[in-house]
């Protein structure tokens, strides 16, 4: 069991980045930005935060590897460690594709809960989220990504080319983030990815919205090839 850990309320910095104060981060800048679901409806940002606690994740696209096994872990959630408490945690995933690509991707991650996208990248924008990457030293991958560099950018090819719709689902330099707030527009964590394995963990994220459960992610050693 987890003890609870009080909001942060900077950013984590890896290597030389200057930590980013939740204050730069304005929901209210966004709430009104249309976001889609796998049906092509479309419904208001704030939709997803104002009246419950969210962790809301953003991610490259579709086609990235990174943002695959990411999401199969995130799959791996038991819907009570969400429901624990009274009013629950909405746990959502937002792409920036074409909302045709939600229903497939789900499907191939095995994900069960909220998916959205935002196909002109507008709150990845207006949020200040990156769009190209940086590697430094210190910083430290993604433990739920198992594939190596080479393998994996083979499988994002192979997807993209078996694919019933070829595009790229999405813009290839976009990086994405992770945020937590609600209800309301209060913002209680922020992390913006640096790169695309530069994800919060898992856990980590769940604890920082109040789940007092660790939940078990662990796999082999990355072989980078």
């Amino acid at each position: 069991m987890a003890a609870l850990i009080s909001p942060i309320t900077r950013q984590i910095a890896k290597g030389h980045r200057e930590p980013q104060t939740l204050s730069d981060v304005r929901l209210e800048d966004v709430q009104d930005c249309l976001v889609f679901d796998r049906h092509g409806v479309s419904l208001p940002f704030k939709n997803l935060y104002q009246h419950g606690k969210s962790v809301i994740i953003f991610v490259r696209n579709f086609l990235c590897y990174t943002c695959k096994e990411y999401v199969e872990d995130l799959s791996k959630i038991p819907e009570d460690v969400l429901k624990f408490q009274d009013a629950g945690i909405r746990l959502v995933v937002i792409g920036q594709s074409l909302h045709r690509h939600i229903e497939a991707f789900c499907s191939l991650t095995g994900y069960p809960y909220e998916m959205y996208v935002d196909p002109d990248r507008y709150i990845y924008q207006k949020l200040g989220m990156r769009r190209e990457e940086t590697f430094t030293d210190s910083a430290q991958p993604s433990p739920h990504v198992k594939s190596g560099v080479f393998a994996g950018q083979m499988k994002s090819i192979w997807r993209a080319m078996t694919g019933p719709i070829f595009d790229f689902q999405g813009d290839l330099h976009q990086q994405g983030g992770a945020i937590i707030t609600g209800p309301g527009a209060q913002v209680l964590f922020c992390h913006f990815d640096t790169n695309r394995l530069d994800h919060m963990p898992i856990n980590w994220l769940l604890q920082l919205a109040g789940v007092q459960q660790t939940l078990d992610f662990s796999r082999p050693k990355i072989i980078h090839v």
